[in-house]
């Protein structure tokens, strides 16, 4: 079983960090989503993947979350 790459908790399911491409539980997920640089990050992927760039990395996972 697959474990969140953040918390290392074995969670129900993942989902994909909008900051990189680290797979986190809907907890971790609820504590990115409250970060300030949330909007930005998600931004910043909209338009990667609008671009056709299906690998986009991401923004990069603040020090603080």
């Amino acid at each position: 079983m697959s474990r969140c790459n953040r918390c290392r908790s074995v969670p129900f399911s993942l989902t994909m960090s909008r900051f990189n491409t680290d797979m986190i539980c809907m907890k971790c997920e609820a504590r990115e989503r409250a970060h300030p640089k949330y909007a930005e990050a998600a931004e910043a992927e909209l338009r990667q993947v609008r671009a056709g760039n299906y690998d986009y990395a991401g923004v990069g996972k603040p020090a603080d979350l």
